[in-house]
C-alpha cells in the first residue's frame, strides 16, 4: 500500500516563499510519477504542477508557472513544490499524488494514491 504524507504547509504573507514535500512510502518511488494539486474553499480540485519519474519533464498550471517548482529526490522517496511570490489566490489544502503511466498530467482521475493535504494560507 502506498501511502503520501505532505508536510510544509502554513500561515504566510503576499510575497512570501514556502517550499512543500511528500514523502512516499509503501512501494518503488520512482516508478510513480508525481502531482500537486490544490483546493481551494468552495472551489474544485485544481492541478498545479506535476513531475515524471526520472524528473526531466515537468507542467505547471498557467496560475503559477514561474512561480512555482517541482522537483523531486528519488533517494529520499519525496517530491517537493517550491512555492515563490505566494499570492492570496494561493490559498488552499494541496494535495500530493501519485500514479503510473499518466497520460493527461493535469487530470485528477489519472492518480491513484493521494495524500491528506497540507494548509497553506496567504495573507494579503
Amino acid at each position: 500500500q502506498v501511502q503520501l504524507v505532505e508536510s510544509g504547509g502554513g500561515l504566510v504573507q503576499a510575497g512570501d516563499s514556502l517550499m512543500l514535500s511528500c514523502v512516499v512510502s509503501g512501494r518503488t518511488f520512482r516508478r510513480y510519477e508525481m502531482a500537486w494539486f490544490r483546493q481551494a474553499p468552495g472551489k474544485d480540485r485544481e492541478f498545479v504542477a506535476a513531475i515524471n519519474w526520472t524528473g526531466d519533464n515537468t507542467h505547471y498550471a498557467d496560475s503559477v508557472k514561474g512561480r512555482f517548482t517541482i522537483s523531486r529526490d528519488n533517494a529520499k522517496n519525496t517530491v517537493y513544490l517550491q512555492m515563490n511570490n505566494l499570492e492570496p489566490e494561493d490559498t488552499a489544502v494541496f494535495y500530493c499524488a501519485a500514479g503510473i503511466a499518466i497520460v493527461v498530467a493535469s487530470s485528477a482521475v489519472e492518480y491513484d494514491y493521494w495524500g491528506q493535504g497540507t494548509q497553506v494560507t496567504v495573507s494579503s
